[in-house]
């Protein structure tokens, strides 16, 4: 079991870049791009709140479950 985190294809729909991202949510460039690699093991709920207002989409559009 895996949660993939999906903001990579998320930011590819909307034709948004990493830096796009963290100006729009005040989250550090790093924090984006470590969540854009799926680096993370650990993400606040705030900062994906801030995401999902940013990216004007639910969470389940950017984390989902693998069963694999």
């Amino acid at each position: 079991m895996a949660i993939r985190i999906l903001l990579s294809r998320k930011l590819g729909e909307l034709r948004w870049n990493q830096a796009q991202l963290a100006r729009k949510t005040g989250i550090r460039p790093n924090t984006i791009n470590e969540l854009y690699h799926e680096l993370v093991e650990r993400v606040s709920l705030e900062q994906l709140d801030l995401i999902c207002k940013a990216l004007d989409c639910k969470l389940s559009d950017i984390l989902v479950r693998d069963d694999d």
